[in-house]
C-alpha cells in the first residue's frame, strides 16, 4: 500500500511557488502511524529556528497498540534539507515574506518518510473565488465531453 497525502486545505488558501522534498525525522510509533494514513494537516507549518526547518502543528495520531513509548501527536519535528536548501528558504521568507507550507507527505519506495513543502503566498478572497470558478468550469467541460 501506499501512503500518499495531501493537504487539500493548502491549495485552497496558497499559491505555490516553489517546491522542495524533505525528509523527516521521525520516532517508530510515528512512521507506523503515517503508514496507516493517521495524520492531520489541520494546522501544519514550516518555520526556520537557529538554521533548521521545523515542522510544526502536524497531528500524527498515536499508535494504537504502543503502550507508554508512544509519541507526542503535535511535537516539533526536523525536516531535513540540504544547506543550500535552508539558506534558499531563509532568504526568500525574510525578503518576500512568504511562508513555508506542507504540501503532501507520502512514503518512497525505500520506505522513507518523505514531505513536500512550498514556499507560498497566501490568497486573498477574490483569487479563493477565482480558483473555484476555474475548478468548476473544468468540471463542466470535463463532465460536457465525457456525456459525448
Amino acid at each position: 500500500m501506499m501512503t500518499n497525502i495531501k493537504n487539500k486545505k493548502a491549495y485552497h488558501n496558497f499559491f505555490f511557488l516553489e517546491d522542495f522534498e524533505a525528509g523527516i525525522q521521525l520516532l517508530g510509533t510515528e512512521i507506523k502511524s503515517i503508514r496507516e494514513g493517521k495524520l492531520n494537516f489541520l494546522d501544519a507549518y514550516a518555520h526556520l529556528e537557529k538554521g533548521e526547518v521545523w515542522l510544526s502543528g502536524l497531528h500524527i495520531s498515536p499508535h494504537k497498540t504502543a503502550s507508554f513509548f508512544n509519541h507526542e501527536p503535535l511535537r516539533k519535528r526536523k525536516l531535513l534539507l540540504t544547506k543550500k536548501e535552508i539558506r534558499k528558504l531563509e532568504k526568500k521568507t525574510a525578503e518576500q515574506g512568504l511562508t513555508i507550507v506542507p504540501k503532501k507527505i507520502y512514503i518512497n519506495g525505500k520506505g522513507l518518510a518523505k514531505i513536500t513543502i512550498s514556499l507560498a503566498k497566501g490568497k486573498k478572497l477574490h483569487d479563493k473565488r477565482q480558483t473555484i470558478k476555474q475548478n468548476d468550469i473544468k468540471r463542466d467541460t470535463a463532465r460536457a465531453l465525457k456525456g459525448v
